[in-house]
């Protein structure tokens, strides 16, 4: 049988995105299926694959998978890039409410061509505790993320330094994102190791929103309302919100593009 699949990407970090309103394609069991539609030597070739499914609720799910196959935390560029996907199916609001493993999520489309490009603006889940270690942090937005800001961020090897941590005996059971940072609120710099994916990305929405809001914590930014442009490999984004205090932060709102590649279709087993 062959499944009918479209490739986004947002900022570089890419993902298969599958319909799922009149047909189950794949379980959340799928693991191996998933991971082989991921691969980029013999399948399609992604850091994730998503799924939109219909929810009574709400104007759609989202169902989000690493690369490995295994069904993951939220993912704020694969958030931003099903909103587009939705668009381009036909579903289309002013403001878009949609449920994702971490909660529901509001998401506005502020710009789209008939290229398939879209600028959107996700509502990321609130952030209420931050952790330190030394002059490190550890934040979920979503995902948990090590942050570490360094003054020598492009000569870092991401791959090295990422499983290092992300394999550390602190982490190594239930895996944690690594980024790595350079910056201040006027120009933040990233690059991210993504668990699931073992490997740097281009971007890692979760991980940029960490990254911001661990910048507020370190330069100690008095409370108010942030916006911060931040630069990944893959492109730019920015995030919006507002520091309540040292360790709740809310209204956070990840901004950036996502844009239709390809779509196609592919052999597939179906069950």
């Amino acid at each position: 049988m062959l499944l009918p699949f479209y490739k986004y990407q947002g900022a570089g970090n890419d993902f298969v995105m599958v319909d799922q309103r009149t047909h189950a394609w794949l379980e959340r069991t799928d693991h191996s299926w998933v991971a082989k539609l991921c691969d980029r030597h013999f399948g399609i070739g992604a850091d994730g694959l998503i799924l939109l499914q219909n929810h009574p609720e709400y104007d759609f799910e989202m169902v989000y998978f690493n690369a490995d196959g295994r069904e993951s935390t939220m993912c704020g560029n694969g958030g931003r890039c099903i909103v587009a996907f939705a668009y381009a199916l036909g579903i289309h609001r002013e403001m878009y409410h949609f449920i994702a493993i971490d909660g529901p999520h509001q998401a506005i489309i502020k710009e789209h061509s008939a290229a398939g490009y879209a600028w959107v603006e996700l509502k990321m889940s609130d952030v209420n505790t931050l952790e330190r270690h030394g002059d490190d942090w550890v934040i979920h937005t979503g995902s948990p993320h090590y942050v570490h800001f360094s003054q020598h961020l492009a000569q870092v090897d991401m791959v090295k330094e990422g499983r290092k941590l992300r394999y550390s005996p602190a982490f190594e059971a239930e895996g944690i994102n690594v980024n790595f940072a350079h910056g201040n609120a006027e120009r933040l710099q990233i690059r991210t190791y993504e668990r699931g994916v073992e490997d740097e990305t281009l971007a890692c929405g979760t991980g940029v929103t960490a990254t911001a809001l661990a910048l507020a914590a370190r330069e100690n930014l008095p409370p108010g309302t942030y916006h911060i442009p931040v630069q990944a490999l893959g492109g730019d984004l920015s995030v919006q919100f507002n520091r309540i205090n040292d360790m709740q932060f809310t209204d956070i709102w990840l901004n950036g593009p996502a844009q239709a590649v390809f779509s196609g279709t592919i052999e597939f087993d179906e069950k």
